[in-house]
């Protein structure tokens, strides 16, 4: 960004000026997007409780990577000159990571620790390499206190046998990194508002395809009736969880993102987008594997895991939308929390009933609380897509 528009940023003013998603960035989300679908995989290929701990936990890591290099982009030109043959390197960490993420608590332990090392180390190092700003150099130390070691433990989580002590030094290393810019702050960054919610958007947006891919991936026999159905039934969960984020939520979100003054940008965009997505993205994946299990088995009851992703991810998904309204505006949207609590008391259900019929459960539940909402507040709804449409 220019000086001018720094300025503008600093203050807290909108700049309709700064930066966008560059398509470098889009091209890296590629690497994300097939992470995503081996973290569907990975749960799907091991319906358990184990399994999918170790598919969120997986996810986590992940988003973790990702949202580290959502900061780094939004803060630098990361497409040009060298830092674009970095971001090319730190694409193949993340692909090689992504193709070890079916036995990433297996026999592929190792290199999924050594490759995501790699992707967390050079993000550090790009980060350093390409600032010229001292308070925010001593963000990137500060960082460094917990990016650094947090992913060496996930090496040392390879090289171990016992299954119990790796997922628990998984669990140290996540916690720990995540922790870092909570504990340590994220003073001395700088945050172009507009490009960083487009940036986080996108990602929602990546993450739902992934549950449109998991009704092509579940079908594994004949297009009958029951199939078709529970296709379309999927489907409209899928435009129900894409109503619910884009149709206000992101819109809302990103004006007042961009009016906020910088320091309070910074901690907004720490905790809402780089925290609170990450339920929102782990809701969706859930799903995902729900409307998966649903169509290998249209007629019979959904296994209790399988229905605990169905439902229990429209829940987390909702209770990611919650925790987004308290964090930004101080009040809770009674109508999502509404849903999230139904949500998590039709999982009994869901396992009582043919997998079709919870399937339709799902999708009367996520679209009539897009009709509440649109009925509910339409004048409002009206004035604030219209007032974005004019910015």
């Amino acid at each position: 960004m220019s000086a001018a528009e720094t300025a503008a940023v600093r203050e807290g003013q909108p700049d309709d000026s700064e930066k966008r998603v560059a398509p470098l960035e889009l091209f890296f989300d590629l690497v994300f997007v097939f992470a995503l679908t081996q973290v569907t995989a990975l749960m799907a290929d091991h319906p358990t409780w184990e399994g999918l701990g170790q598919g969120m936990l997986v996810l986590v890591a992940l988003w973790w990577a990702w949202g580290a290099y959502a900061w780094l982009t939004n803060y630098i030109a990361a497409d040009e000159g060298l830092e674009r043959l970095l971001m090319f390197a730190v694409m193949g960490a993340f692909l090689v990571a992504a193709l070890a993420v079916p036995h990433a608590f297996g026999r592929d332990a190792l290199l999924f620790g050594v490759a995501y090392a790699a992707a967390r180390w050079l993000h550090i190092f790009i980060f350093a390499e390409a600032n010229d700003d001292v308070d925010t150099g001593q963000a990137i130390v500060r960082l460094a206190r917990t990016a650094l070691p947090a992913p060496a433990l996930l090496i040392v989580a390879g090289l171990v046998d016992d299954g119990t002590t790796r997922a628990a030094l998984w669990i140290v290393a996540l916690g720990l990194d995540l922790a870092g810019p909570y504990v340590f702050g994220v003073r001395g960054f700088r945050i172009s508002a507009g490009h960083f919610a487009e940036r986080f958007s996108l990602i929602v947006l990546i993450a739902l395809g992934e549950s449109i891919v998991a009704i092509g991936t579940g079908i594994r026999g004949e297009l009958d009736a029951g199939v078709l159905a529970a296709a379309g039934l999927g489907l409209i969960v899928a435009c129900a969880l894409w109503w619910a984020y884009f149709d206000v939520v992101a819109l809302v979100s990103e004006r007042r993102f961009r009016e906020m003054p910088d320091d309070r940008r910074v901690r907004i965009a720490r905790d809402s987008y780089s925290y609170l997505h990450l339920p929102m993205i782990a809701g969706i994946l859930l799903v995902a594997l729900g409307v998966k299990k649903t169509l290998q088995h249209v007629d019979e009851p959904l296994d209790t895991i399988p229905a605990v992703a169905l439902f229990g991810g429209i829940a987390l998904y909702y209770a990611g939308h919650v925790g987004f309204r308290l964090r930004n505006l101080g009040t809770v949207n009674r109508a999502r929390l509404t849903a999230l609590v139904t949500s998590l008391a039709l999982i009994p259900l869901a396992s009582e009933v043919d997998a079709l019929a919870a399937l339709a459960f799902a999708a009367s539940l996520t679209s009539a609380l897009i009709l509440y909402e649109v009925t509910r507040f339409r004048e409002a709804r009206r004035r604030i897509r219209h007032e974005h449409g004019g910015m």
